[in-house]
């Protein structure tokens, strides 16, 4: 249960410092990466690369979306 407080930080960073444009992503990533990174004995290490990692992955689809719509215009 020592990964909890980890996810927990996590959590709490993410939603203090950006708005919710910016943390999309970055909450679901930074649970899955912190129960991952707890199963290897690195969960803050994990929820912070969920984090960044999850945040990528929400602009980069978000980006493919607004490309798709352009182009159906």
């Amino acid at each position: 249960m020592k990964f909890v407080p980890a996810v927990v930080f996590a959590v709490a960073v993410a939603l203090a410092s950006a708005s919710a444009v910016q943390a999309k992503g970055c909450i679901k990533g930074a649970v899955v990466g912190g129960i991952a990174g707890h199963m290897a004995g690195h969960g803050k290490v994990g929820a912070a690369a969920g984090c960044a990692i999850g945040h990528h992955e929400a602009n980069k689809n978000q980006a493919n979306k607004n490309g798709d719509q352009s182009n159906q215009k």
